[in-house]
């Protein structure tokens, strides 16, 4: 049993690490709204269940039970190889049919059923295949139990090595080869153990061999399977959301919640498995476990929100931790723990359970209750993701699983055997009714501010709070008057002076800069301010806003009217909801603006708009002449992380320029600009685009540039003169996404001023660029003498 424990484990361990692999991969074709995130999931845990329903079905109970396993890992190795390979021909057929509406949800749906469902097909028929040679009595149960454990431990392994090492080191291409190296050595030893029969557990036996008789299991056993795997998964996605605001959401952050909430699920099927083992009547301890499940799921309610955020670390508590990354992933999975795992364990407690009320045909009914937990789960899954949250908000869909873990709770003790105890009921009832009672909503601070617990305080009153379906936002009115938008946990754009030269010159400079804009894109709307500021230059004709989250623009059109022009009344405006790649993937108009401002580059997912083939695939879009500026910044952040944004962003646009909005030069932010096709920047020509639109020259001057000479002022340098600071820098490409990682690590740093200063030792006069006024020369090359 402890050989067939390892290659559990080693199998668990490949599956998260392909699960993470390929969900990346993935989303490069389809896309990372929330509709494909739906259907790519639908797809692999689809595939789990199906594998696991269809397996006793498919294959006959006279093959030898590792022979099977070895076979199904070499397949799941064989397509691990493939996928990678094929997905760039999939993409292309992908690319050439793709619509949106109905058609194009059910293309992305076929293109993930295409590519994830078989392998995910054989993951989930590893168990069932060894279960079918087990005896079906209680040591029986607890045997796949344990190995469930040993597969669930591996899983929660294999989550941090691929999010903490092989991708942050590697890429996906060296990470997906360990883990088609795990499955062809679990197939080997698989093999090798099916040919020594002393290598194998006492509890198999040979399919000839007469099982023991038992009743039928009761439908109840059936619903809890059902019902505790969708609890799990909803509260999961609930939770993840809630905790990534609270913990910042980087990719280490989701990888380390992945983890806590597969250890929890192992130790409480560690657990499971003897209780199944030794109690008289595992029926009613299910019960029991749901009951105090739906409790478990009211404390990891309160405590998220109530509890956590007490021991947030800031410059003031727990600085050390704050200031060291390991320190503070450790003491973030700590926290995890406290919340998560009650409810994790005793999910994980659930499993060999239901599998100890076994029928007569044992395989069959592990089969069974897999496929049936696994269909929960992906129920759970896509409920709170496309429903729960963003109609019913988060406290009353976590109210809903306390509920519906009650109702497990209640519908196995109905049906247990011995008396039934009213006031053992009744208990149950006030418990779960406590449970209900302590579920609390989420906090606007939570949403505004996440992790910058110190800010909290800071905040007059709410103005807007939504949860949608990708991201929650909040508007809100701080003590100081300012008004801001917060995405995630992070102030996104705000009414304050800084902040709106920065948005407006994202939109001002590429359209003063291109000779004549007709058609622009603007990747994430945020306020709407840059949408705005490009809207009343008088040539734009076009203006294509591409958002992933459909209540930002809502929100913006509400309360940042004034500052974005009423952009979203603009007939012009067309609003496309999905994310920026996908969608310069799958069209195929032309601008002569792409203006670029996502979330920051540490958030996960971000970074795939700040890659090289993002940029190449923005820059192909372009028309002759074409601009597109991205925000770089420089807060939260490190040397590293920046010049890799700098870098790779000069790599597609040779003749970037950087463009600074704090007046004062203490590092802020910053405005990339790149251009297809290089000329001059000519003073003249400026203002005479600033004196013949009243509009333009207004929305400037109230951000302090009422002139060509004031824009100017604000150069900060180019990458040519950068590029011996830039030496070395990781280009972020899609098949490693370094800058995530690399942000990832430096999201509590503060080395703004640090950054700003080194970039401006490099900074000369671009004569060769710039088309000046002599005085104007004059004091910019005074300005930029080193």
């Amino acid at each position: 049993m402890r050989l067939l424990s390892l290659l559990f484990f080693a199998s668990g361990c490949a599956a998260l690490i392909y699960e993470t692999v390929w969900f990346h991969l993935v989303q490069l074709v389809v896309g990372a709204s929330s509709l494909s995130v739906a259907v790519i999931l639908c797809s692999f845990m689809g595939g789990m269940a199906l594998g696991s329903a269809l397996l006793p079905r498919l294959v006959t109970a006279s093959w030898h039970p590792l022979r099977v396993i070895a076979a199904l890992e070499a397949g799941i190795g064989l397509l691990g190889i493939a996928i990678p390979l094929a997905l760039p021909y999939v993409q292309q057929a992908y690319v050439a049919m793709v619509g949106y509406g109905f058609a194009g949800v059910m293309l992305r749906a076929f293109v993930c059923a295409l590519v994830l469902t078989p392998p995910t097909m054989l993951m989930g028929a590893t168990l069932p295949a060894i279960s079918r040679w087990l005896s079906g009595d209680r040591e029986s149960a607890s045997a796949v139990g344990f190995l469930y454990t040993a597969n669930i431990a591996g899983g929660a392994f294999g989550t941090v090595l691929a999010g903490f090492y092989l991708l942050r080191v590697y890429d996906t291409v060296i990470a997906g080869s360990v883990a088609v190296a795990i499955n062809f050595g679990v197939a080997i030893g698989a093999w090798w153990l099916a040919d020594k029969p002393k290598g194998l557990s006492p509890q198999v036996v040979p399919p000839d061999e007469p099982k023991g008789s038992s009743p039928p299991v009761p439908s109840a056993i059936y619903v809890v399977a059902a019902l505790s795997g969708l609890t799990a998964l909803g509260a999961e996605v609930v939770w993840t959301r809630q905790l990534s605001l609270l913990f910042g959401a980087s990719v280490y952050t989701f990888s380390l919640i992945l983890a806590v909430f597969l250890g929890g699920l192992g130790i409480g099927s560690l657990a499971g498995s003897s209780v199944a083992r030794r109690a008289t009547d595992p029926v009613t301890a299910l019960g029991r476990v749901q009951v105090l499940l739906a409790i478990a799921i009211g404390f990891g309610s309160w405590a998220i929100v109530y509890q956590l955020p007490l021991w947030q670390p800031t410059t003031t508590f727990l600085p050390w931790v704050r200031s060291s990354p390991p320190l503070t992933f450790a003491f973030d999975a700590f926290r995890c723990a406290a919340a998560l795992l009650p409810a994790a364990v005793l999910w994980g407690a659930s499993f060999p359970l239901t599998l100890a009320a076994g029928g007569a045909d044992f395989g069959r009914h592990v089969a069974r209750i897999n496929a049936i937990n696994t269909a929960g789960a992906l129920a759970g899954a896509l409920g709170l993701t496309l429903i729960g949250i963003p109609y019913l908000g988060s406290q009353r869909s976590q109210q809903a699983l306390v509920l519906l873990a009650a109702v497990a709770g209640v519908a196995v003790l109905r049906r247990a055997p011995g008396p039934r105890r009213p006031s053992a009921l009744a208990l149950a009832g006030a418990a779960i009714a406590i449970a209900l009672w302590m579920v609390p909503p989420v906090p606007g601070r939570l949403i505004a501010y996440g992790r910058s617990v110190n800010s909290w305080n800071s905040i007059k009153r709410f103005l807007y709070v939504a949860e949608g379906s990708t991201a929650s936002v909040a508007v809100t009115e701080g003590v100081g008057g300012a008004r801001q938008f917060h995405i995630a946990g992070k102030v996104e754009a705000s009414d304050m002076d800084v902040d709106m030269r920065l948005e407006r010159m994202l939109g001002h400079i590429p359209a003063l800069v291109h000779p004549r804009p007709r058609s622009v894109l603007i990747v994430g709307v945020g306020a709407g301010v840059t949408a705005g500021a490009l809207s009343i230059h008088p040539e734009v004709g076009r203006i294509v806003i591409c958002e992933i989250e459909p209540v930002v623009p809502a929100s913006a059109r509400r309360y940042f009217g004034n500052e974005n022009h009423h952009v979203f009344d603009d007939p012009r405006i067309q609003l496309v909801f999905d994310d920026a790649r996908h969608f310069l993937l799958t069209t195929g108009e032309r601008f002569d603006i792409i203006t670029s401002d996502p979330i920051h580059p540490w958030v996960r997912g971000a970074a795939t708009l700040y890659s090289l083939e993002y940029l190449q695939l923005a820059r192909a879009h372009l028309n002759p002449g074409g601009v597109v500026t991205q925000w770089i910044p420089l807060y939260e952040t490190d040397v590293p992380s920046v010049k890799s944004e700098i870098a790779t962003f000069a790599r597609v646009f040779p003749d970037t320029t950087l463009w600074n909005p704090d007046l004062l030069e203490e590092g802020y932010d910053l405005v990339a600009l790149g251009r297809v096709d290089a000329a001059l920047i000519s003073e003249a020509a400026l203002d005479a685009r600033l004196e013949a639109s009243d509009a333009v020259h207004r929305s400037l001057e109230e951000v302090a540039l009422k002139s060509a000479a004031a824009i100017l002022g604000t150069y900060a340098g180019r990458a040519r003169d950068l590029a011996p600071w830039l030496a070395g820098a990781e280009i972020n490409r899609e098949r490693h996404l370094r800058l995530q990682y690399l942000a990832g690590l430096a999201a509590n740093a503060d080395e703004r001023f640090l950054i700003f200063q080194e970039m401006l030792r490099f900074r000369r006069y671009p004569a060769d660029l710039f088309e000046a006024s002599a005085g104007l020369e004059s004091q910019l090359r005074r300005w930029y003498a080193p």
